[in-house]
């Protein structure tokens, strides 16, 4: 496992400023990939007729907490969150020390911006079982939203000491390190998520902005290439790649990476003005590759 701090380090307001620049720049706003509840088991997939086979163990087995919980990760996965909490809410009802409906329904609560009740079920997950690096994730989640840099830090810490082949754990512990301007420990940990995490685009385009923020734009680009590949459909992936171009005086790559984005979303402002900046015109194919 890298080594990396174990507080965060104060930083200029320069190097913040300069962070803050790429990603308005960008237009970015880099993901998470930690959910704060288990790791998605194929049962659990969000699929209509998952969800109708999940619904007929629930059936056969009202008394099952883990049928509940089961369904109720498909649900949260399929944007139902209302049916979801329902669903851990009768898992916990049945089994008061089932950890994992604790977590799951924090997360839930998470994601719909009740930090506080998304605390209490993550630590009640702990409680439960100190052992469970995803609840630590959860928490760490919730404290980064909250802007406490030092107890989310603590939290993917722990995680990490817990569970070290957790790649969502160092990809959102590098987002912390990223948003305090310490792009080199923030490379690092993104570094690790990409060889724990397979097939993802949103570390690439992480590590790709930290790249440029140190000023290593050929790195960059070789990171937004990998990640436009692996998610072609991503406004992110192809918005920072022209960034990554432009910063290498490519104007051809750029452009061609600016009009993919503006083909996602004809809209959207970053690409546009980068469009410009590097003489664009409508109507013209420019490379990408």
């Amino acid at each position: 496992m890298m080594r990396t701090p174990t507080s965060v380090r104060p930083v200029s307001r320069a190097a913040i400023v300069l962070a803050a620049g790429l990603l308005g720049a960008c237009g970015v706003t880099v993901g998470n990939l930690g959910t704060g509840s288990e790791e998605q088991d194929p049962a659990q997939a969000a699929t209509p007729a998952n969800i109708a086979s999940l619904s007929e163990v629930v059936q056969r087995n009202p008394n099952d907490a883990q049928a509940f919980n089961m369904r109720g990760s498909a649900l949260g996965r399929a944007g139902r969150n209302p049916e979801a909490l329902a669903d851990f809410e009768k898992a916990i009802a049945i089994d008061p020390n089932y950890a994992q409906a604790y977590a799951n329904r924090g997360q839930v609560h998470r994601q719909t911006g009740k930090h506080d009740l998304a605390l209490a079920d993550y630590n009640k997950a702990l409680a439960l079982d100190q052992s469970y690096a995803a609840a630590y994730l959860g928490c760490g989640q919730v404290h980064r939203a909250q802007g406490k840099a030092l107890d989310a830090l603590n939290d993917y810490n722990r995680a990490i000491q817990i569970s070290p082949n957790n790649g969502q754990a160092y990809y959102n512990r590098g987002l912390l390190y990223q948003a305090q301007g310490q792009h080199k420990f923030a490379i690092d940990d993104f570094t690790t998520s990409i060889g724990l995490i397979q097939g993802q685009a949103e570390p690439y385009i992480a590590r790709g902005l930290s790249q440029l923020a140190v000023g290593d734009a050929k790195a960059a680009a070789t990171d937004l290439d990998e990640a436009v590949q692996a998610e072609p459909l991503s406004l992110n992936a192809w918005t920072s790649r022209g960034l990554a171009y432009e910063r290498l005086g490519d104007k051809d790559k750029a452009a061609g990476s600016y009009a993919k984005a503006l083909n996602l979303k004809k809209e959207h402002d970053p690409a546009r003005k980068g469009f410009a900046r590097v003489g664009g015109k409508t109507g013209t194919v420019y490379p990408t590759f």
